[in-house]
């Protein structure tokens, strides 16, 4: 009998070719039916063609492409362990099936639009299935390839969660400690410390860490509070997963728009939502992750988002653009603006 371990290498490796494979070919068909609608005859030669040429694509690259790395991933662990802050099938995955799936996409536009602008008429809307399913499929891999490292029988508890609140509790115990020797040690007069303190330089001031006072937070030991406030790590990568990607989401399916795809405005909020796809080939505790997910989302979505609000209007939520500037103030200010003088000051409030 197949051990547990097996069938859930078997069972995550298909779903993962799944992901990789379905979204080209459906995107494509979708383009190969629209094409086919423009030659206004009964026969099928171009649509089969182009299926063709999609199912050849796409087992060309699974065959030459996704098969040899999956087989050397799964085989030489010491190169593995090489490959550090990225993953080779989430790159794979974002190259070779949603790039060519984004481009197919705008090409259905295209073609509906050099179709049906001929006769005036025009879909109000255009299908989310197909980008649903090309997201939802990214999202579907980035899961499964955060969830390898954890059992899927048996209680997995937050140890995360665990770690930061002891490591967050050692430094406040630290610091007060420190804080305490130093009055202790310190018998001269305010006016004195004050003059070593600032003679001592920006370096000693930068190495004094601020006490940081949380608030304490219930524990539940019993009862149905006890069930609900239970928490795994394994349910959470399925609930942060789809969080992450909804500014991405919310984006491309205001592509759907007549007002956008009718426009010019389509390829840049294509462009900019591929962009911001590509933080997923970072590995998820990448230092670099948070600064990216500026650099390629966020800031980008601004000017996406506010053009689009003063050209065509409130097609795209206001809260998205909220949301994308003050992540973007507040990844600035915290992690660089504060550094400076002016903004050096350590505030604390009691409530």
């Amino acid at each position: 009998m197949a051990s547990g371990r097996l069938i859930k290498l078997v069972v995550f490796e298909l779903l993962e070719l799944a992901a990789f494979s379905i979204p080209t070919l459906v995107i494509v068909e979708q383009f190969a039916t629209a094409y086919q609608r423009t030659r206004n005859i009964s026969e099928k030669t171009h649509y089969w063609l182009i299926v063709s040429c999609s199912i050849a694509y796409v087992a060309s690259v699974t065959l030459l492409i996704w098969v040899p790395v999956k087989v050397i991933l799964y085989k030489k662990h010491h190169l593995r362990k090489k490959i550090k802050g990225w993953r080779p099938v989430m790159m794979m995955c974002v190259v070779l099936t949603t790039l060519p799936s984004f481009s197919f996409s705008i090409a259905v536009t295209e073609v509906q639009k050099t179709f049906n602008g001929t006769t005036g008429i025009l879909p109000d809307t255009l299908p989310d299935l197909p980008v649903s399913l090309v997201l939802t499929s990214l999202i579907v891999v980035d899961i499964i390839e955060k969830l390898r490292i954890y059992p899927l029988r048996g209680t997995q508890k937050s140890s995360e969660d665990r770690h930061i609140h002891t490591t967050t509790l050692q430094q406040i115990t630290t610091v007060t400690e420190q804080a305490r020797q130093r009055e202790e040690n310190h018998v001269t007069p305010q006016a004195a410390r004050r003059t070593n303190m600032s003679g001592l330089g920006e370096s000693a001031t930068q190495s004094l860490s601020p006490v940081l006072v949380e608030l304490e937070e219930p524990s539940f030991h019993s009862g149905i509070l006890r069930i609900m406030s239970q928490q795994d790590v394994r349910a959470e990568i399925f609930l942060w997963s789809f969080l992450l990607w909804s500014d991405t989401i919310e984006m491309v399916r205001v592509a759907g728009h007549s007002a956008v795809y009718k426009s010019g405005w389509l390829y840049p909020v294509y462009i900019f939502s591929f962009i911001s796809l590509l933080r997923i080939i970072f590995t998820p505790r990448n230092p670099l992750l948070n600064s990216l997910g500026i650099l390629l989302q966020d800031l980008p979505f601004i000017f996406v988002r506010l053009s689009l609000i003063i050209v065509l209007g409130t097609i795209t939520p206001v809260l998205g653009l909220c949301k994308n500037v003050l992540v973007t103030f507040s990844y600035v200010y915290f992690n660089y603006l504060t550094k400076f003088r002016v903004f050096s000051t350590f505030e604390t409030s009691p409530f």
